[in-house]
């Protein structure tokens, strides 16, 4: 029996599931998939975005601009890379400034600092490699980028160091309640009992709310297609560039990534069924905007492309509040961007407010809110290698030669919380398998230590779950 059962590995559900541990409270995590952060939260821009957009007296507005304040010191505790690299909503007419006007003065409104609009000549100083038709932008210093899901591992996996539990291939097929006990039940037929319930499941998350009875909350999905360049060219832009927005949302941007990547995209589409397929149309479409905003984008440099659903509802702001019809059970749904942004301020809120308003919290005096790096070792100066390697000689072999990740940090990977039980889940922990050869040299090696920490044959260790063979058999 759990105090709270939270549903949904992303990064709103790993943060709430965090700030749980900080109280005396029994807490378990519930998530459909093989590991934590599969869905929006995985492919997502990593954009701690200042808040200028959102229209005042939104959810969406207090939220981001709290989560925006808060981050810095999040990410640090967190061991997770976070870069201050302020964002440029870029025009390109002066109908378009005059938008940026307006922007700047929503964003005032929200309680957003350090914006100044810049003319061309300031533009091209920030950013060498803009259009020559760009006229100028709203520069928001307070915007940032942030790995999402190292911020969504790294929250979750504290959790867990705090007592946290989590349950993966967990999807939530019904919700009963008897009296003050709910009981969750899996599609394959498991149980979970626990006092309230907090729906943080995503794309799911109108599902979830109508098993309690609440038919209203509408999710829908809108998916998003992107592009990603090796780090070689990750100087090609320093600040997160977006196109001034429409009344379709925020468009393409131009971004490097917390790891010096460059981020192209995303496309917005909306979707009766969610798919993560690229298509040509859409990949086309992302390098047509790309090559307005920019000169000279080095797309020879692509390594790979991908597509998120992000999940949004029908009301066009986040939906956070207790059932109206299930005592007991809090929503968090339609959390579409700047959810990334806003996870640690919507946790705060949950925990504080609406979960302190149903139970007496205690503070938990053992709670320890800090975790080291998943990935840092090659950062470290020659000595300081030397001597991690004296006392652990597998931080001295490398195994993926692109991003210079070494034995040890995949061993680690596979030990700490959550752990990582397959090739995807070693890469999205410590990026072995993310550079210009997306694995092609490593992966069997990764393969190789799975199958070891986790004593299982090599051919029993799969890319991303079930359904995801690595090899058919045994030849020699």
């Amino acid at each position: 029996m759990f105090d709270v059962i939270v549903i949904g590995g992303g990064v709103v559900g790993g943060t709430i599931l965090r700030e749980l541990t900080k109280y005396k409270l029994s807490v378990c995590l519930l998530e459909k998939e093989n590991d934590v952060c599969m869905g929006q939260s995985k492919a997502n821009s990593g954009i701690v975005h200042a808040g200028f957009d959102a229209a005042p007296d939104t959810l969406k507005a207090k939220f981001n601009v709290l989560g925006n304040m808060m981050m810095p010191a999040y990410t640090a505790e967190l061991g997770v890379k976070f870069v201050n690299n302020g964002s440029l909503v870029v025009a390109f007419s002066e109908g378009e400034m005059q938008t940026l006007a307006q922007l700047k003065e929503r964003g005032e409104k929200n309680g957003v600092s350090d914006m100044e609009i810049i003319d061309q000549e300031q533009l091209r100083a920030l950013e060498p490699n803009i259009s020559e038709e760009a006229m100028g932008a709203l520069h928001a210093k307070t915007g940032g980028i942030v790995c999402p899901y190292g911020l969504t591992i790294a929250a979750i996996g504290n959790a867990m160091d705090n007592g946290a539990k989590l349950y993966t291939d967990f999807e939530v097929g019904a919700i009963d309640k008897n009296g003050a006990v709910f009981t969750v039940r899996s599609t394959k037929g498991e149980t979970v009992e626990g006092k309230l319930v907090i729906n943080c499941a995503g794309l799911a998350s109108g599902k979830i709310a109508a098993m309690v009875g609440d038919n209203d909350i509408e999710v829908k999905a809108r998916k998003g297609e992107y592009i990603l360049l090796d780090r070689e060219s990750g100087d090609f832009v320093s600040h997160t560039l977006f196109f001034t927005p429409t009344e379709k949302g925020k468009g393409i941007l131009v971004t490097q990534t917390a790891d010096r990547n460059i981020l192209l995209g995303p496309t917005s589409e909306e979707m009766e069924v969610a798919s993560t397929d690229t298509t040509a149309s859409g990949l086309a479409f992302v390098i047509e905007k790309v090559r307005k905003m920019t000169k000279n984008a080095p797309l020879f440099n692509t390594i790979t492309s991908f597509a998120g659903v992000r999940a949004y509802s029908s009301r066009h702001d986040f939906i956070i509040e207790e059932s109206k019809r299930t005592a007991g059970v809090i929503h968090c749904a339609g959390i579409e961007s700047p959810g990334l942004t806003s996870a640690p301020a919507i946790a705060k809120y949950v925990v504080e407010e609406l979960v302190g308003n149903i139970v007496k919290l205690e503070r938990n005096e053992s709670f320890n809110g800090r975790r080291k790096a998943d990935h840092y070792f090659k950062d470290l100066s020659n000595e300081e290698k030397n001597e991690i390697i004296k006392n652990d000689p597998s931080y001295g072999r490398i195994v993926c030669r692109c991003e210079q990740i070494t034995e040890g940090e995949i061993v680690r990977a596979v030990r700490e919380n959550p752990p990582a039980k397959n090739v995807d889940a070693v890469k999205r922990r410590t990026r072995a398998g993310m550079g210009r050869c997306q694995g092609g040299f490593c992966q069997p090696h990764v393969a190789e230590i799975i199958a070891r920490e986790l004593g299982i044959p090599f051919e029993q260790v799969t890319k991303n779950g079930e359904g995801s063979a690595l090899v058919t058999g045994v030849s020699k």
